[in-house]
């Protein structure tokens, strides 16, 4: 949505906030008639700026992804994933030992019921002040290693890059180069 139409939207909206103001049980035709051109003239406006299809499940990570009506968060995909952490804990049979004795389980679940951490490997470059993100981070290493290495070979590469490993916590796993506090200002202001 760009600024022009949400200026546009929001003044719509604040015009039809108005109208619910005014109304009363003895309200005129004609207003009833010009109430109904700025609402269609509002749902218009709101049609042209809402792209892309409404979320189908309630996760953040996978809000477009495909429903399971029996998860809490309708995600197929991480329910899936609490499902065979399930299966892999409890499994128990011929030749696997007995899992311990549990407690009972809460009414909030436990942790293991919750989706894992998924790790991601984060590009970052020296921007002469600070480390900043440089390009979308990866969930493989070796894709990441690829893409810093390409990013190095540029005619306007960075002073220096650095590879940050991100699983829970953080850790720097890898730095080319040598980040040197650089003057915004050259000459030192003078």
């Amino acid at each position: 949505m760009n600024h022009a139409q949400l200026t546009a939207l929001g003044r719509a909206l604040r015009v039809l906030g108005e109208h619910g103001q005014e109304i009363t049980a003895d309200t005129p035709q004609d207003k009833l008639h010009e109430w109904r051109g700025d609402l269609k003239r509002a749902l218009d406006l709101l049609e042209d700026t809402a792209t892309g299809a409404p979320p189908t499940t309630r996760c953040a990570e996978h809000p477009n992804g495909a429903v399971d009506a029996s998860a809490p968060d309708l995600c197929l995909i991480c329910e899936t994933r609490r499902r065979k952490a399930r299966r892999s804990e409890f499994a128990s049979g011929p030749g696997r030992p007995e899992p311990e004795q549990r407690p009972v389980l809460s009414r909030y679940g436990t942790r293991e019921d919750r989706p894992q951490p998924q790790q991601r490997w984060i590009p970052e470059m020296w921007n002469g002040q600070v480390w900043q993100l440089c390009g979308t981070p990866r969930h493989d290493r070796r894709e990441a290693d690829l893409y810093l290495a390409a990013q190095r070979r540029r005619p306007d590469a960075a002073a220096a890059y650095r590879l940050v490993h991100e699983f829970t916590d953080y850790e720097v796993v890898r730095v080319w180069g040598t980040p040197v506090k650089v003057d915004p200002e050259p000459m030192g202001g003078i």
